[in-house]
């Protein structure tokens, strides 16, 4: 089960990450890109996904993942409740999540390749 600690800790390791509360909700960004976000009672976490992925990612695991809200499906957006993460899973939704948001020589500085 994954927790919000663990989101922090992961988020924050990635380079030009910073963490802000934003209307009573713990979000975390690259500048003024969001790429996580909780939930207001922490439970379900927003990230960074695209968006012609991310049905096939619901479908395949339906009870850890979902669509965001209608007004947010715009957006390359997708949503999982944090208890059903594995800390695996959630490694590297963050990861994937971030990289969605650097320059590419950032990522590759930082991940390598």
């Amino acid at each position: 089960m994954a927790t919000v600690e663990d989101v922090r800790r992961l988020a924050l390791a990635l380079p030009r990450t910073e963490e802000h509360l934003i209307r009573d909700r713990v979000k975390f960004r690259i500048g003024r890109i969001v790429y996580l976000a909780l939930s207001r009672d922490e439970t379900v976490l927003g990230f960074a996904f695209p968006k012609e992925e991310r049905a096939a990612l619901v479908a395949s695991q339906p009870e850890k993942f979902s669509l965001p809200r209608a007004s947010d499906l715009r957006f390359n957006w997708a949503e999982a409740r944090l208890a059903a993460l594995t800390p695996d899973e959630l490694a590297e939704l963050v990861t994937d999540a971030w990289r969605m948001c650097v320059p590419v020589s950032v990522a590759r500085g930082h991940l390598g390749g």
